[in-house]
């Protein structure tokens, strides 16, 4: 068995919380869950600890309720384990550990909306390359649950901080973050060349992490004819690991592209994004060129 040390402090939210996912194992066993990783090899392949700590650990999270034991074989039997509601609460956790990793270890200790070419950050994204996005589906800006890879020979998904119809939504000090400008831009570029897009047999969608009622809201304002999604919920974020920082208290997308065709398979990746014109005609010429 686990050994557990019970937290006695029963007042403090924290203290309770560290008792359930405190151990180190058990963080990277619900971040690998929001990957798409279900079963006990799959763990142990990727997290290469041994099968005695495994079951331990996924024993402890099913008994937090923070994985649901589900069989999906009878002989011999054997069980997934997929995240729960409770478990999905963790998430805006595993990327708040993230963004402090990525500005306070992997960083400089700078809030920024980009990245370095050379940075293990941007070496991150692009090893999404060849992998695949798990199953999931978001909200699109009337609040219909999508799939953010269509049912099209390919999906050009891009990544935005935030975008809004009235300037003063935007957080304090916007324009002061490097890489946060330049949404508007982005979108209404995808917008403009949208038909090229389609004839190169390519759906156009647009994430960030607003609520799906700014998202429509700036949408009509600038007559944008393709789904934006809202992935406030951070489960696109915590399934691919993508890149976020913090403004106005919520944890936004960098700016990054993503291609990917109808098997949800990474086929190119784009970041960072420096000249967005430029990062739309890369988008478009990657879609003719496979």
């Amino acid at each position: 068995m686990a050994q557990r040390t019970h937290l006695d402090d029963a007042d403090c939210s924290i203290a309770q919380a560290l008792d359930v996912v405190g151990d180190w194992w058990t963080l990277l066993i619900v971040r690998d869950a929001a990957r798409g990783v279900h079963r006990f090899e799959e763990f142990q392949r990727e997290l290469g600890m041994s099968r005695k700590v495994l079951t331990e650990r996924l024993k402890l999270l099913v008994e937090a309720g923070v994985l649901a034991r589900e069989p999906y074989q009878d002989r011999p039997v054997r069980h997934a384990y997929r995240l729960t509601p409770r478990g999905r609460g963790l998430l805006p956790v595993l990327v708040a550990l993230q963004d402090w990793g990525d500005t306070w270890i992997l960083g400089e200790g700078e809030m920024t909306a980009t990245a370095d070419e050379a940075s293990r950050e941007a070496v991150r994204v692009h090893a999404l390359r060849g992998t695949r996005l798990p199953e999931l589906l978001l909200p699109d800006r009337f609040g219909e649950l999508r799939d953010p890879v269509a049912d099209t020979p390919f999906t050009v998904l891009y990544c935005f901080p935030g975008a809004f119809a009235r300037s003063e939504s935007y957080p304090p000090g916007w324009a002061g973050i490097p890489g946060a400008r330049g949404c508007t831009l982005e979108s209404c570029t995808y917008r403009d060349q949208l038909g090229e897009f389609a004839a190169a047999g390519a759906t156009v969608h647009g994430v960030s992490t607003q609520r799906p009622d700014e998202q429509r809201e700036f949408a009509e304002a600038e007559g944008l004819r393709f789904p934006l999604l809202s992935d406030a919920e951070l489960a696109l974020v915590t399934a691919l690991r993508l890149p976020t920082f913090r403004a106005g208290g919520i944890s936004r997308l960098k700016r990054l592209t993503l291609v990917l065709d109808r098997d949800r398979t990474v086929r190119e990746v784009f970041y960072p994004i420096r000249d967005i014109g430029a990062s739309v005609a890369a988008a478009l010429a990657a879609v003719r060129g496979a």
